[in-house]
């Protein structure tokens, strides 16, 4: 057994199910623009101001008409034009029909458009060569859209697809929930600033450009502190100030058992601890607590596994706090090893891996290489993880592996 599989630890499970648990979603407001309101969170119920479409229009470019008149007379005189934006008006005799364009109103006493490839033209004469039924090819008012239906649920997420919905509706403003504060900062006297020479013994900090890029993907406001140095006192100062300004208290290092990781002493003595400690690789030394009224999140100092504890533990925690009432983790989908994946039981494990369809159609997946904890190489090689269950030993090739793509926030 290694030094990481301590009996014991806390399942993945049972660890995401505090952490929804002891998070509030925020209840603050604010009127955004519609330009703004790309990956902003609903505040409330959106219902639709009009019918969508406000008018009977047509499916098809063809000609409108009663279909009593095309059961007399397979020809009809023209009588008028009806374009998108520019609709026929006035009376039109029996017998005759409209020329119309997709999208253009239909003429007030039509129950049918036939196509124009079912017509054949002869100056004002109109011939059909097909028969029509009540309806055919016209949209009618509210059929996309019925006035007063909700069409976006409070607690939505507003992408691609649902902006251009509310423009349809012709809402300029949009209530949504303010976004998360995490107030976030790595730790450690070995650390340098990118771009900066390494003294002996030093290394970059990479953490805070991880922590800020998936922050920013989760649509949260990131404040970024820096560095703090392995000072008890600066630390908690700093753990003090954040609490002030942030929802959430986000910190790299600091939060395994060497002489110099005092984050939990200062958790026991200004804030709370709920716990310490989840049976996941990469990751193990993840803490979990509160800050005066800031949750806080302890991860790990290797890069791999700052990733992955935001990933799969902070992710769903942020997305409650923002109201996102529909979000959800990856599908995961069952693919076939390609390689061996090295794993002793105790642990979930999140193997960086590559997935792809191979020439007979199947899922399959390999190992990127090298899973430690600091290798971030493989990770940026990889478009998944493979899930390995913590009961689960060893994968051989041709195992069944539970592989779950990369979402939006990782790519």
């Amino acid at each position: 057994m290694g030094c990481c599989d301590t009996p014991g630890l806390m399942p993945v499970s049972t660890a995401i199910d505090i952490l929804l648990d002891q998070t509030t979603p925020l209840t603050q407001t604010e009127n955004v623009s519609l330009i703004d309101a790309q990956n902003r969170i609903t505040a409330e119920d959106i219902r639709s101001p009009i019918n969508v479409p406000p008018f009977a229009n047509s499916a098809m470019d063809g000609y409108a008409l009663r279909c009593a008149d095309l059961e007399k007379s397979r020809t009809l005189v023209l009588a008028g034009k009806s374009f998108a934006g520019i609709p026929f008006e006035g009376d039109w005799p029996e017998g005759s029909c409209i020329r119309i364009m997709t999208g253009a109103e239909v003429p007030v006493g039509a129950d049918a458009v036939i196509m124009q490839e079912q017509t054949e033209v002869d100056g004002d004469q109109i011939i059909f060569t097909a028969s029509a039924t009540a309806q055919q090819n016209i949209r009618p008012i509210g059929d996309d859209v019925k006035q007063g239906a909700v069409v976006i649920p409070k607690g939505t997420l507003l992408t691609p697809r649902e902006v251009p919905m509310l423009a349809t509706l012709g809402i300029a403003n949009v209530t949504v929930i303010r976004k998360p504060k995490v107030a976030f900062f790595s730790t450690g006297d070995e650390l340098r600033q990118v771009g900066e020479p390494l003294g002996k013994g030093e290394i970059y900090d990479s953490n805070r450009y991880t922590i800020r890029a998936m922050l920013e993907k989760m649509h949260c406001e990131a404040i970024d502190l820096g560095v703090v140095p392995d000072c008890p006192e600066k630390l908690r100062q700093t753990f003090l100030s954040a609490a002030d300004d942030a929802d959430v208290i986000v910190t790299s290092g600091g939060v395994s058992v060497g002489e110099a990781d005092y984050t939990k002493d200062i958790l026991d003595q200004e804030g709370e601890v709920g716990f310490w400690k989840i049976a996941i690789k990469p990751g193990k030394p993840f803490a979990f607590g509160t800050v005066k009224d800031a949750l806080f999140c302890g991860l790990p100092g290797n890069p791999v596994s700052v990733l992955v504890t935001l990933h799969v533990l902070v992710q769903p925690l942020l997305a409650k706090l923002a109201g996102h009432t529909q979000w959800q983790q990856s599908i995961a989908l069952k693919a076939k090893a390609e390689t061996r994946f090295k794993k002793a039981p105790g642990r979930t494990d999140y193997q960086r891996a590559i997935y792809r369809m191979n020439e007979q159609g199947e899922l399959v997946v390999a190992s990127t290489g090298n899973q430690g904890s600091g290798a971030f190489s493989s990770l940026s090689l990889a478009n998944c993880f493979a899930i390995l269950e913590q009961d689960r030993g060893h994968i051989e090739v041709g195992d069944s592996v539970m592989v779950e793509p990369f979402s939006a926030v990782l790519n």
